[in-house]
């Protein structure tokens, strides 16, 4: 919903200004201005409405609060979401205000920044933001790509990105122009609004892409319409203390055996990862003896494929070429897409001994991580992408498969 009202920001300011645009990106200090006030109104969603008193209690992107007087003299317009003309609103009245929309507030804001005398209200309804979204999202899921950037050619801007699927890893390459929308997370930021305009100069390999645009038949080449990027970080751990008070989860990281605090926002998307989802998808990539199911598919399970992994990097072709299961040209399910598909929970659905997987930008503190991500029930997860060791070998370590060449990467969200 972030990422929507970051677009009804963009709308709702196109009809007051014309050199500056109300995002989510600004800081919400106080040597900062809070773009989303300005002398002559205010945009945010409304929080709280107080009829009696006349009184409407707005939240801007940034994070500031402000109140909004009404009187018997306010009018009130209704805009669709994406529309930057007031031609095209229609006349509603107070009644029709919800918590939850997105208004401008249109008059005189006080010197404190803190409340504004309204003469119009514009509202973009909670309901229309929402059908909005779920369009976007699923135009996303359509014609979107996930992957992590296994190599950058500066010369003719071309990026290779690896993804994973249940069938191995694919590499696709994504030439960008300069008419490419491109945009990559802050240090420290959580949402898919907060991507700042960005060009190929601060593309490194090892980022975390998403891209929206057309994939070629043989899966081989994408080519792009937008373009988000990270530099994310993502750890595996046991959970040692929950706080859902404070919205913080404290982990022994695995790999390198410390203590890390995961600080949960409103933004962070936390999933589980079912027990049983091993053997719905065959038991894909598991070694003899992993779970119940002997490294064998169950049958009728595996949608017709093998029961382990094939070793290496699975190219396009790996799983029958394109058309292939999970409808991906050139390989099977795709990993994050089935992420991005398991149920929602809470912080407090969150318990001591589970292992987790988080991912974050690359913030300041290395020993605090705010949440993009986060899936619990994870070692089942990364017991059915291990590859199954040689004889002689040892077994693999379980976070092998995170980020980097692995190609898991849920730090990107979703609009």
């Amino acid at each position: 919903m972030r990422a929507l009202f970051l677009a009804a920001a963009l709308a709702l300011t196109g009809l007051i200004l014309s050199t500056a645009s109300f995002t989510s990106q600004a800081s919400n200090s106080q040597q900062t201005p809070d773009p989303g006030i300005q002398a002559k109104g205010a945009i945010g969603e409304v929080k709280s409405i107080d009829a009696p008193s006349k009184l409407v209690t707005i939240k801007t992107d940034a994070g500031s609060t402000v109140l909004v007087l009404y009187t018997d003299k306010t009018t009130y317009k209704k805009l669709a979401p994406g529309e930057t003309s007031l031609t095209t609103a229609t006349d509603i009245t107070f009644a029709d205000v919800a918590e939850g929309d997105r208004i401008w507030a249109r008059g005189t804001v006080a010197e404190d920044k803190k409340s504004v005398s309204a003469q119009q209200i514009v509202v973009m309804t909670k309901g229309d933001l929402a059908k909005k979204q779920d369009a976007e999202r699923l135009e996303w899921r359509r014609r979107g790509i996930l992957g992590v950037i296994a190599s950058l050619k500066p010369d003719t801007k071309e990026i290779t990105i690896t993804s994973r699927t249940l069938a191995g890893t694919q590499n696709v390459i994504i030439p960008v122009t300069d008419k490419t929308d491109m945009r990559r997370y802050a240090p420290d930021s959580i949402k898919f609004s907060d991507a700042k305009e960005s060009d190929f100069n601060e593309l490194k390999v090892g980022d975390q892409l998403r891209a929206l645009g057309d994939r070629a038949p043989d899966g081989t080449h994408f080519t792009p319409q937008k373009v988000v990027t990270g530099s994310f970080r993502t750890v595996y751990g046991t959970v040692t203390a929950v706080d859902p008070a404070t919205g913080e989860i404290k982990i022994n990281e695995q790999e390198k055996k410390q203590a890390l605090a995961i600080v949960i926002k409103q933004d962070s998307v936390l999933r589980k990862f079912p027990t049983d989802m091993s053997a719905m998808m065959g038991g894909m990539g598991r070694g003899p003896g992993a779970g119940g199911q002997g490294g064998q598919a169950p049958q009728g399970g595996g949608q017709g494929q093998p029961a382990a992994r094939p070793q290496g990097a699975g190219g396009p072709g790996a799983t029958g070429g394109p058309g292939g299961p999970g409808g991906r040209p050139g390989g099977g399910p795709n990993i994050n897409d089935m992420l991005e598909r398991l149920p929602t929970i809470t912080i407090a659905d969150v318990k001591v001994g589970d292992k987790i997987i988080v991912s974050s930008t690359q913030g300041v503190d290395p020993g605090r991580l705010t949440a993009i991500s986060l899936v619990s029930g994870a070692d089942t997860l990364l017991a059915m992408l291990a590859p199954r060791p040689q004889p002689g070998q040892a077994a693999p370590n379980p976070a092998a498969g995170l980020g980097g060449g692995g190609g898991i990467s849920f730090g990107i969200g979703l609009p």
